[in-house]
Order: structure tokens, then C-alpha cells, then sequence
């Protein structure tokens, strides 16, 4: 006989909801009925897409995360994020060139960082945020693009950041202006666009949009994979 779970009192945008003290927030809100319309990455959308707001029983601070990572608490007070409002630079990345005041000119704040460190405490991954600010900051575009690769562009950090800075916004635009620029050329990717171009692969892509799911799965979980060099 199945056991009964321990339920813990959670509210939903204000309205109680008792859910089982197990579920992550993300399986919570599922369990109380609210669907993700925007998709996050493990339903089928993209990762960052469950930002989470929330308070716990009997403290005033707020807290943020990703709602896929955190398990619910008695008490706790949630609110959904549907996106940050952090403006996006517009630029022609083709037309930019790597200096060492491109990402000040198109992300004037980042002068702002007064090192809070309130970022890096911040971010659901435990990436350097602050380090990778700083170093966009002083034009190592190198250094900014490694220390933000894992970014999820939750924009988390930018919800928190008392100067106003669109952290992940400016780790896009270092990752695209070092890989542009900066990072080696492969030959085996050029080799492989002109494979692709000439309609190597159609058939096979045409395999892959028509499978279902568990048949992509299938495919995924059978796959060869290269050994690491």
C-alpha cells in the first residue's frame, strides 16, 4: 500500500495551493493545475524559462531561482516570472568589430558594476557573473565568453543587479563576438556546411522531423558517440 505524502501549504500568486513536499516548484505548479505556456526546456522550450520569485515562511527576503532546481518549502509565497524586462542591445554582429570598448558601447552600464558580488549569488548555475562583467569591462572579450558560457540566460541576475546591468544580454554578446572573431576555425564544420549544402543529410533529416517521440528517443539513446581527444 502506497504511502501518503508529506504535503506542504504553498501559495501560488496568492492563492494557497497544498502540494506534495517532494516536488520541485516547477512540479508543484503542475500538480496544482497551472500549465507553462511559455516552455520551459525540459517541456519542451528553452532553458531559463522557469524564473522563480518566492519568499519563505517567516522571512521577509526574497529569493530567485530556477523553478526546475528547487524543491518546494511549507509556506513558501511564489511568483512566475514570464520574462525580465531587461532591454536588448540592437546591433549587426556581421559590422561590429573586437575592441575593447565594443560591449561598453552597446552595454554602457556594465561601468556601473560596483563589484556587490550580488550576481554571482545570484545565478541558479554558479557562474563568475561579476568576473564576466568585469572582464567585458576592461575588453577581454576572451575571458568574458569562457566565464559566461553556461549562462541559461535566465536573467535572474539582472532582476537583482542594483546598477542596472543586463548580465546575460552582455555574455551573448561577448560569446558572439569571440566566436566570430576570436575562436579558431574548424574544418570539420566547414566541411560539414558544405555536405550540408549540397543535400548530404535530407534524407536523413527527413527521417528524423517525421519519427516520434519515442522513436527519436530511441534514436538519441543509440547514437555513437566520438570519444573525447
Amino acid at each position: 500500500m502506497a504511502t501518503k505524502p508529506e504535503m506542504a501549504k504553498i501559495y501560488i500568486m496568492g492563492k494557497e495551493h497544498q502540494v506534495p513536499k517532494e516536488l520541485t516548484i516547477m512540479g508543484a505548479l503542475e500538480y496544482a493545475g497551472y500549465k507553462y505556456i511559455r516552455g520551459a526546456g525540459c517541456r519542451a522550450g528553452f532553458c531559463g524559462a522557469c524564473s522563480t520569485i518566492y519568499r519563505k515562511k517567516g522571512e521577509y527576503k526574497l529569493y530567485s531561482d530556477l523553478a526546475c532546481q528547487t524543491l518546494v518549502q511549507d509556506g513558501m509565497r511564489l511568483v512566475q516570472l514570464p520574462f525580465v524586462p531587461a532591454v536588448k542591445a540592437k546591433y549587426d554582429l556581421g559590422k561590429l568589430d573586437v575592441s575593447k570598448n565594443t560591449v561598453l558601447e552597446y552595454y554602457p552600464e556594465i561601468a556601473r558594476c560596483v563589484t556587490c558580488n550580488t550576481c554571482n549569488k545570484t545565478c541558479p548555475q554558479d557562474l563568475e557573473v561579476m568576473e564576466f562583467i568585469q572582464a567585458a569591462l576592461k575588453g577581454d572579450i576572451e575571458k568574458s565568453a569562457r566565464l559566461s558560457f553556461d549562462c541559461i540566460q535566465c536573467g535572474l541576475c539582472a532582476v537583482r543587479c542594483p546598477a542596472d546591468i543586463k548580465h546575460y544580454h552582455v555574455g551573448q554578446l561577448v560569446r558572439r563576438l569571440y566566436g566570430k572573431y576570436m575562436s579558431k576555425k574548424s574544418k570539420n564544420l566547414e566541411k560539414r556546411l558544405k555536405e550540408m549544402a549540397h543535400g548530404k543529410y535530407d534524407s536523413e533529416i527527413d527521417r528524423l522531423t517525421r519519427a516520434s517521440k519515442e522513436e527519436l528517443r530511441q534514436i538519441y539513446k543509440s547514437r555513437d558517440i566520438e570519444a573525447a581527444k
